[in-house]
Parts: C-alpha cells; structure tokens; sequence
C-alpha cells in the first residue's frame, strides 16, 4: 500500500493489541498493580486521581495517539501532490470526524451488555449483526467492477444502523438512545484527527507555528484552572450554541492530547522525508549497531515505567540521562549525518521525555487521570524511542517477523478495536466457551493467560481481514 511506513504500522499495531491485552486479563485481585491503569489499581478498580504513576497500561492510548499524528502527514501526501486547498483537507477531516463520532455512538449501544442488562442469544446474534454492518460502512472496495454495490451496501448499511439505535431499548437503563452513551475512546479519537489533520495542513511549511501552537493552548488549560473567570475559561468551558449542548461531541478539554498528536507529526514527515539507507555501507553499519540501539531504547521505555511506578524519581532521571547520553554516542559513532531519521528520532523523544521528567512534580506528579503535563510529553518522548525499537526490529532476522505481525494488526486498527467486542465476546457466549474465560480468574498466570488467548484471536481476526483486504476505513 502506498504512504505506508511499516514500522509505524508495527507502533499501531502494537498499541492496539495492548489496549487490547489491558482491558481482557482478569480483574480484581488476581494481578498486581502494575497490570492496571496506575490510577485504577486493585482489588477493587475505584479511580483514586490521588496516586501518581504510570504502569504500561498507561502508554497503550499515548502510543496510538502519537501513530495517529504520525501518519497524518502520510496519509495526506496524495493531497500535497495534488496541491489541494483547506477546503478540500477540511472536509476529508471533517467528514472522518462525524464517522467516528457515529462509529462510536454506534458501537458503544450495540454491544450486549448495553443492549441489555441481562444479554440473551438474541443480544449477542444483534451484536454481531452490527458487526457485519460495520464491514459494509466502512470496507474500502478498490474494485471498481463493484463500486456500485458496495456503494448501494454502505448506505443500506448505515440506514440499517440508524434504524437499529431507534427501534432498540437499550434495557439497561430503560432510557433507549442517548448521544452521552457513546466510546469515549473513538470520540477523543475522532477530535483528535480533525483538529491534528488541520492544524498540520496549515502548518506543514511552518514547523515552529506547529510547535508554537501548543504553549497557547497550554496556557488556556492554566487559566481554566485558575479560580478568576476570563475569556479563556469561557473559551474551555464553551459547549452549547443556541440551547444545543455538544459537548458530547466536543470538550476544549480533549485539546490536551494534541501535546501527543503534534510531536506524532514531525516523526511522520520525518519517515517519509529520510532515508537512512543510502548505502550499502550505511545499511551494514546501521544493522550492526540497530541492536544495542534498540535494546537501550527498549530499557528506556521499561525503565521509566517500573520507576516512575514505584516512585524511584531520582534514579530514574539518572538512568535515563545516561542511556540518552549512550544512545547519542552510538548514533555519532555511526555518523549523524548518515542517519537523519535516527537522529531526529531520537533527538525529538530526548528533548520530550527530559522535558515530562523536569515536569514530574508538577500537578502532583505523572499520571494519566487526570492527565498531567508531564505524562504527555513523557509519554511522546517514550513513542519516539518505541519507533526506533520498532525501526531497529524491523532489520533484524529475528525481528522482521515481529515487526511484520504487528503491522498486520495496525494495518486494520478498527476490526482490532471492535472484533473483540462485537463479534468474538458474543460468539464465546453462545458456544459456551465463555466459561473457560471466566473460569481463568484464579490466579496470576491463568489471569494473565486469559488476556493473552482473548488478544490472539481478535488479532488473528484481524490478520485475516487484513490479508483478504477488508480494511475498514474512515
């Protein structure tokens, strides 16, 4: 496929099959802490915005935020090429906006348990019935012998869809359809593709006006949170229009991960821009030294999560100070000019991941909810260095096929996201194999264990959807 980088493919990949993993093994008391969101820890799971911290839960929605930034430069080559205007990049943002705004509300009334408190056969069977819908709305056909029929299956399929969120009573709460009953995931998501696809478009000669932005909007979090009313608070909390509340479908408040989408954007432009591989020279030089590089990036992602965890603030600046200081060597003894990409790579994840660190102790230290200052620029800084893994993996013989496999799975990220949901969890329940899964929360292993099963078969769905084609797209 043209404009694809497999790599961040890979980085996609690798964040969904996590998400994934993260909300599949066994809860409770079974796991430790650090399987959790660090804010949600065991045995009861009660938000507590008290405890600071991350865990490797934590990075899964950062990474696929920062692999959404990156290929947005990607993705909108074709339009560069073609020298488009704003209105043409603005209605390709906007109509995969309301898409995802509808594949959210969508998603989130068909699943069983919001269909009904008690799901029955027929619950599930719905279930999986919009999941055959969701193939229809969002299968990109490239044969053009069958252009019309798919086209006359979309439409059917989104009328179905619409008539389904009407008829359906939703019994969990008796109250049927509600636009506050949507994934919250996909409508962050959704914001966060509109607002990155357009502020890279008007910014993609103006690298710095992009960097720019972001102290702006910085500055209006601050003020939002400072007891003194202003135009800026009104600008955070403004949410209706005539009587109209939308803040169902937008919150100023959801402009904070732009601070992991625009950083997403440079890597982008930068993998499409260099070439590390210029030579038959360089590419010797870069496969022989790829491995200690990719080891070190790889312990600065481990060695963050388990010390900014446990609390170890101090050593883990110190620990990461110095693997940053022997990643640069490596990369000079290379030759930085030979390797523009590497260099920038990790240039950029440095420069993000001190800067979070400096910030640590501000807003009562790093933590995702509610998201800190210092998560967001950590988490971007750890992105950077999790592409160069990926990167690194992606010349080795042994880590070629892992690479391979999860681009398999970013390749298609929404039959990831969904499959597990609409169509695998309703199938476990009508074969009965449901009770194998649930008969795994005992202990530790078995707990774990049962992630890992759940994740490999929505990922071998997956893969098969993506072999055969069916990309599902906004």
């Amino acid at each position: 496929m043209k404009n694809r980088n497999q790599s961040l493919d890979a980085l996609r990949g690798f964040a969904i099959l996590t998400m994934i993993l993260s909300g599949s093994i066994a809860f409770g008391d079974v796991l430790p802490a650090w399987m959790y969101h660090a804010q949600v820890p065991p045995p009861n799971h009660i938000f507590i915005p008290a405890i600071a911290g991350i865990s490797w839960v934590d990075l899964v929605f950062p990474f696929f935020l920062f692999s959404m930034g990156a290929a947005i430069p990607l993705a909108l080559q074709i339009k560069v090429k073609e020298k488009a205007g704003f209105l043409s990049i603005f209605s390709v943002a906007g109509r995969r906006y309301l898409l995802l705004c509808f594949f959210a509300l969508f998603t989130h009334h068909l699943t069983p348990s919001s269909i009904a408190a008690i799901p029955t056969a027929a619950n599930y069977l719905i279930s999986m019935a919009a999941f055959v819908l969701l193939f229809f709305q969002l299968y990109n056909n490239k044969n053009e012998k069958y252009i019309r029929l798919f086209s006359g299956l979309k439409l059917l399929a989104y009328l179905l869809a619409v008539v389904l969120l009407y008829l359906l009573p939703f019994n969990k709460d008796g109250k049927g359809f509600s636009l506050y009953n949507s994934d919250i995931i996909i409508i962050l998501l959704a914001n966060m593709a509109f607002f990155g696809t357009i502020i890279w478009w008007l910014t993609k000669n103006k690298p710095w006006v992009r960097i720019g932005i972001l102290p702006f909007i910085m500055a209006i979090f601050l003020a939002a949170g400072e007891p003194v009313d202003g135009w800026a608070k009104s600008l955070f909390n403004f949410n209706q229009l005539a009587g109209f509340h939308f803040n169902w479908l937008y919150q100023f408040d959801f402009l904070k991960y732009l601070f992991i989408i625009i950083p997403g954007t440079f890597a982008g432009e930068w993998l499409l821009k260099f070439k590390d591989v210029t030579s038959v020279e360089n590419l010797q030089r870069l496969r022989s030294h790829s491995k200690l590089i990719m080891l070190e990036a790889f312990m600065l992602v481990v060695s963050n999560i388990i010390l900014l965890f446990g609390r170890h603030l101090l050593l883990n600046l110190v620990i990461t100070v110095a693997l940053l200081i022997a990643i640069y060597f490596l990369i000079k003894q290379m030759g930085i000019q030979n390797y523009p990409l590497l260099n920038r790579l990790f240039m950029a994840g440095a420069y993000c991941l001190l800067l979070g660190l400096f910030f640590e102790a501000y807003q009562s230290g790093i933590k995702k909810d509610h998201a800190t200052f210092s998560y967001y620029f950590v988490s971007s800084g750890l992105a950077f260095f999790m592409l160069i893994v990926l990167n690194g993996l992606e010349l080795t013989r042994m880590g070629s096929p892992i690479n391979h496999y999860l681009s398999l799975n970013g390749k298609n990220p929404m039959v990831a996201y969904i499959a597990g949901g609409l169509l695998l969890t309703p199938l476990l329940y009508l074969t009965g194999a449901i009770s194998i899964f649930n008969g795994m929360n005992t202990n530790a292993w078995l707990g774990f264990l049962k992630g890992v099963l759940f994740t490999t078969l929505v990922s071998l769905i997956t893969m098969l959807f993506t072999k055969k084609g069916w990309f599902w797209k906004t």
